[in-house]
């Protein structure tokens, strides 16, 4: 039976200077780990919202493992996963594409889902010598600066998420004409709508995160348009500013897992006439409350 090479007491967690957002090592992610260890990286995660392990050249088998490990696997609708594995989705973009840059606008995943997903993963097999950096915002500490007046004011409004914008038969992806790599599935479902709390209250660590993103938010229930975007418009100025928002670089082999239910991420673009592949898995969370 495997074995995980590194013992819980080798951990090292070390946060971004914010706390949103750490690097931790003495892992080997290929192989099952300790109970205590994983505890430790779940503990951190929860702490942190976004955990990057560096050095972690993990084969597509090791990152099923790892993601199974943090919990079952999540549903992904609208991308064609990998042959012969169902659970993974292939982030690829050829050095000759023209098309925008995947996941380039401010989202949480999958957010129009009943049950959105808990965590995503995403690991670098492909980087780029330029450009490609991912960044997250941090949603829990966004609320916690908005005055109690304004906490009030949000506090009954739920948000009405769909995937329509990206993936709907009139979406963006359905007027795309430029060759794309990845697999985009188009479809009616992507019409669907699904409201959840605009403040969302994390199952874990009970801290409350604005739960809103310009990709897969359409409005605010019981408001005309022009009411819900005056709010959204706002939300999402002050969640993205600089004081919120944590900048990853890649490196090589590296593995990034984060939590969908306190930020949101934007895939910067930047690195045309450069391959980058990734490979990307999602955890299933809960209904947001």
């Amino acid at each position: 039976m495997r074995q995980a090479l590194a013992e819980p007491h080798a951990i090292t967690v070390t946060p971004q200077p914010s706390g949103f957002g750490a690097e931790v090592r003495g892992l080997d992610l290929s192989r099952p780990l300790p109970d205590e260890a994983l505890a430790e990286v779940k503990a951190a995660w929860a702490r942190h919202a976004v955990l990057a392990f560096p050095d972690q050249p993990l084969s597509l088998e090791a990152l099923e493992a790892f993601t199974q490990a943090i919990g079952p696997f999540g549903h992904d609708p609208f991308i064609a996963p990998m042959p012969g594995h169902p659970n993974v989705l292939e982030l690829r973009r050829e050095a000759d594409e023209k098309a925008t840059n995947f996941g380039a606008g401010w989202h949480s995943d999958w957010s129009f889902q009943a049950e959105p997903p808990a965590a995503t993963l995403l690991r670098s097999q492909v980087v780029p010598p330029v450009g490609g950096d991912t960044l997250f915002a941090d949603c829990a500490a966004a609320y916690e600066a908005l005055t109690p007046a304004f906490q009030a004011l949000l506090a009954p409004l739920k948000a009405v998420h769909s995937a329509s914008l990206a993936y709907g038969t009139k979406g963006v992806f359905a007027r795309e004409t430029e060759k794309r790599t990845m697999k985009i599935i188009v479809s009616p479902e992507a019409d669907k709508t699904q409201a959840h709390p605009l403040v969302r209250t994390h199952p874990i660590t009970g801290r409350k995160a604005l739960y809103v993103s310009p990709v897969y938010t359409r409005g605010i229930e019981g408001m005309t348009h022009a009411e819900s975007a005056a709010i959204l418009k706002f939300l999402y100025e002050h969640m993205t500013q600089d004081q919120f928002v944590y900048r990853h670089k890649w490196r090589p082999g590296m593995l990034l897992m984060w939590d969908n239910r306190c930020t949101v991420h934007f895939a910067e673009g930047g690195y045309d006439g450069h391959l980058r592949v990734m490979h990307r898995t999602t955890v299933a969370g809960e209904r947001p409350v």
